[in-house]
C-alpha cells in the first residue's frame, strides 16, 4: 500500500507543479499579487509531496519488496543496506525521480529564501522551476512509471550492478543531481529576468551564490564520480573523456564562466546579456547530460538507459526549454542595457579572456562527444573520439587560462597599467621557473612536465602574492591583524579556490609524467619490483562477502626491507547477476599511489595475471578539488553571498 501512496503522491505533485507554473504566471500578466503569491505555496506543497513519494521508493527497496517491478530488477536481499538504499538512483526511474524531488528542493528554499525579493521575479523564477517540474514529472509518470507491480511477485531480486556497489558511487549522483539541478535556478532568474526586461544588482546577487551552491556541488560530484571510477575499474585512472564523464563536464565548464561572469555584472554592471546567456547554456548542458545518459545513444559505463522513445522525449525537453530560453534571449537581450565601459586591460578584461577560454573548452568537449552521433547519423559509420582529441585541443586552451588566473585579481577594474604589474608579474616568473627548475633537475621529465608543474607553480605563487599584498605582510602586526579579519571571505575563497586549481594540475602532471606501469604474470612466492618498493606475492584465497564470492591475492609490500602494507586485491564474482569484477588494492599516501589489480588464473596453475601501477601525486587531483570546493563554500559563507537579497523592507512589493 506504501507504494501505491508513492504513486498517488507523485501524481499529485504534478498537479501542484501545474498550479506552480500556471497561476504566479498570470498573476503576473495581470498584476494580481493574490495570484502570484500562490507560487511560494504550491512550491512547498510539491516538495513534501514528492519528498513523500521518494520515502516510498526506498521503503520498497529498503525491505526487499519483489512485487515491485523496479525493486526486482534492480536489488536483492543480500545487498548491504546502504546499496539497497543507492540502488534507488542507481536505475533510469529512480534517479528521475531524485532529479525531481532536488528540483522540488530548490524550489521550495527559492520561496523559503526569496522571502524579500520582488514579488514579481519570485513569481516567475518559481513558474520556471515549476514548468521544468511539469516536465520531468510527466516524463516519469507517463513513460518510466517506478511504482509498477507485477502480478505475480518475485521471491528474490535479480541483483545489482555490480560495479555500482560502492560507497563512492552510491553518493556520487545526489551530489551531482545537486549541481546539475542548480542550475535550474540561475536558468529560471534569467528566464524571469528576460520577461521582466531587468537585470539589476538584485538579480546579479541573487543569481550568482544560487550558482555557486550548485558549482560547489557538481565539483564534488565529477570529483566522486572520478574518485569510484579509479578505485572500482581496475584500470589505474581516474578521468577517460568517457561520454557521460564530459556530459557533468561541459555544466561545469559553463558553470565557471558564469561565475567569473557575474562578477563582472556585480561590480561593473556590464556583461548582463552574457551572463543571462551563459545562465541558460549551463542548464542546456545539464539537460543535455540527461539525454546523454538515458537515451542509449552513446555507450558508456554510467549509462541508465537505452530506450529510444525516452530518449526522443528528453530531446524535445532539451529542445523546448533550450530553444525557448534562446527566443526569448534574442528578442530582449537588445533591451539590456550595459553600464560602466572598460579598457582591455583590466579585471573586467581578463574575465571575459576567461570566459572566452572556457566557453571554447566546453564547445571542444561538446564537439568531441556529440561528433560519432553525427557520423553515425549521416553515414552510418562508428567512430570513436577519445582521449588524444580532447587532449590536443582542450590542454592547450587551459594553459593561456593559468596564466591569466595567476595574475587577474592583481588587476584593476575599468583599467590598469601594465608597468604597475611588471614587478609583482617578473616576481612570481621567477620563484616558479626556479622551483619547477629545481624538480625537474630532481627527477627528470619532458618538456610537457615542466610546462604543467611551472603552470601549477605559477597560479600558487600569483594568488599567495596577492594575498600577501592584501593583508599587509610586513607591516605592524595590528594592521595585519585588522586586514586578515576585514578581508572579504569571497577574497579568501577566490585564492583557495585559485590554489585548488594549481594544486590539481600539479597532481595531474606528475602522476601522468612519472607513472609507471607493469603487466606481467606472477607465481605464489614470487616478487616484483617497481620503483622502490618490493611486492610479494604471498598467497591466495577465497572469500565470501554479503552477496559476493571473491578470489583474494595478498601482496606484502616493503622498501628497504621494511614491511609497510598487506594489499588483498580481489576478483569478485556476484551471482545474483552473474558478474566478475576486480577489486584494486591501493596503497596511498599523499606522495604516490600504489595500485594492484589481480588478474585470472594461468592455465589452472600456480600463476596469475598482475597489474601494478605506481602513480606519483596522484592524491593532488583529489587534493587539489577539495580546496577548489572549499574554497566555492568559504565564498558563499561571505555575507554578501548569505544577504544576496534586498535589505529594503519594500522589496516585497511588485
Amino acid at each position: 500500500m506504501i507504494v501505491e501512496f508513492g504513486h498517488f503522491f507523485l501524481a499529485l505533485a504534478l498537479s501542484i507543479f501545474l498550479i506552480q507554473f500556471i497561476i504566479p504566471s498570470l498573476g503576473v500578466k495581470f498584476n494580481s499579487v493574490n495570484m502570484m503569491r500562490i507560487a511560494p505555496f504550491s512550491a512547498y506543497f510539491g516538495f513534501i509531496l514528492v519528498f513523500l513519494s521518494f520515502l516510498s521508493l526506498v521503503w520498497a527497496y529498503v525491505t526487499s519488496d519483489f512485487s515491485v517491478s523496479l525493486v526486482i530488477n534492480n536489488s536483492h536481499s543480500l545487498k548491504p543496506l546502504i546499496y539497497k538504499i543507492s540502488g534507488v538512483w542507481g536505475n533510469h526511474e529512480g534517479s528521475l525521480l531524485l532529479w525531481i524531488l532536488i528540483l522540488a528542493f530548490y524550489s521550495a528554499a527559492i520561496a523559503y529564501l526569496g522571502k524579500r525579493l520582488p514579488l514579481k521575479l519570485t513569481a516567475l523564477v518559481l513558474a520556471s522551476q515549476g514548468l521544468i517540474s511539469v516536465a520531468f514529472t510527466s516524463f516519469l509518470l507517463f513513460t518510466s512509471n517506478p511504482f509498477i507491480r507485477v502480478f505475480y511477485p518475485s521471491e528474490e531480486g535479480n541483483g545489482f550492478n555490480p560495479i555500482l556497489q560502492d560507497f563512492g558511487l552510491a553518493i556520487h549522483p545526489p551530489f551531482l543531481y545537486l549541481g546539475y539541478v542548480g542550475l535550474s535556478v540561475s536558468f529560471s532568474f534569467a528566464v524571469a529576468a528576460l520577461f521582466l526586461g531587468k537585470v539589476d544588482t538584485i538579480w546579479v546577487k541573487w543569481v550568482r551564490p544560487w550558482t555557486l551552491i550548485a558549482w560547489i556541488f557538481l565539483t564534488s560530484g565529477i570529483a566522486l564520480g572520478s574518485w569510484w571510477a579509479y578505485r572500482e575499474l581496475g584500470w589505474g585512472g581516474w578521468w577517460f573523456w568517457d561520454p557521460v564523464e564530459n556530459a557533468s563536464f561541459m555544466p561545469w565548464l559553463a558553470a565557471t564562466a558564469l561565475l567569473h561572469s557575474s562578477i563582472v555584472a556585480e561590480k561593473r554592471d556590464t556583461l548582463k546579456a552574457w551572463t543571462i546567456l551563459l545562465a541558460i547554456v549551463a542548464f542546456s548542458f545539464s539537460l543535455l547530460g540527461t539525454f546523454i545518459v538515458r537515451s542509449g545513444v552513446l555507450v558508456s559505463v554510467h549509462a541508465f538507459a537505452s530506450d529510444p522513445s525516452r530518449g526522443i522525449y528528453i530531446l524535445l525537453l532539451l529542445c523546448f526549454f533550450t530553444g525557448g530560453a534562446l527566443f526569448l534571449f534574442a528578442k530582449k537581450s537588445p533591451y539590456l542595457r550595459s553600464g560602466s565601459l572598460f579598457q582591455p586591460i583590466s579585471r573586467e578584461g581578463a574575465l571575459i579572456i576567461n570566459n572566452i577560454i572556457f566557453s571554447s573548452a566546453a564547445a571542444t568537449v561538446l564537439i568531441g562527444t556529440l561528433y560519432p552521433l553525427f557520423v553515425d547519423a549521416i553515414s552510418n559509420t562508428k567512430v570513436s573520439v577519445g582521449p588524444p582529441y580532447f587532449e590536443a585541443v582542450f590542454i592547450p586552451l587551459m594553459i593561456p587560462a593559468l596564466l591569466i588566473c595567476a595574475f587577474s585579481p592583481m588587476i584593476s577594474w575599468k583599467r590598469s597599467v601594465l608597468s604597475n604589474l611588471y614587478e609583482r608579474i617578473i616576481a612570481i616568473f621567477i620563484i616558479s621557473i626556479l622551483i619547477t627548475s629545481f624538480i625537474i633537475f630532481i627527477y627528470g621529465g619532458s618538456y610537457s612536465a615542466f610546462l604543467g608543474i611551472f603552470l601549477g607553480f605559477w597560479v600558487i605563487c600569483g594568488t599567495l602574492y596577492e594575498l600577501i599584498i592584501k593583508i599587509g605582510v610586513g607591516k605592524k602586526l595590528d594592521i595585519m591583524y585588522s586586514r586578515i579579519l576585514s578581508l572579504p571571505r569571497s577574497s579568501y575563497g577566490m585564492s583557495l579556490a585559485h590554489i585548488g586549481v594549481a594544486i590539481f594540475v600539479i597532481g595531474v602532471t606528475v602522476s601522468s609524467a612519472w607513472k609507471v606501469e607493469i603487466e606481467r604474470s606472477i607465481s605464489i612466492g614470487e616478487d616484483l619490483f617497481i620503483k622502490d618498493y618490493k611486492i610479494s606475492f604471498d598467497s591466495y584465497s577465497e572469500v565470501k562477502g554479503p552477496n559476493w564470492i571473491a578470489e583474494r591475492g595478498s601482496f606484502t609490500v616493503s622498501k628497504n626491507e621494511k614491511i609497510i602494507t598487506i594489499l588483498l586485491p580481489e576478483r569478485r564474482f556476484y551471482p545474483a547477476s552473474e558478474v566478475t569484477t576486480t577489486e584494486p588494492a591501493i596503497m596511498t599516501n599523499i606522495f604516490a599511489d600504489l595500485y594492484i589489480v589481480l588478474g585470472e588464473n594461468i592455465d589452472g596453475g600456480n600463476s596469475y595475471g598482475l597489474r601494478v601501477y605506481y602513480s606519483p601525486l596522484l592524491n593532488w587531483i583529489w587534493i587539489g578539488i577539495g580546496f577548489m570546493v572549499f574554497g566555492g563554500i568559504t565564498s558563499l559563507s561571505d555575507r554578501k553571498h548569505r544577504l544576496g537579497y534586498l535589505k529594503n523592507k519594500k522589496a516585497n512589493l511588485i
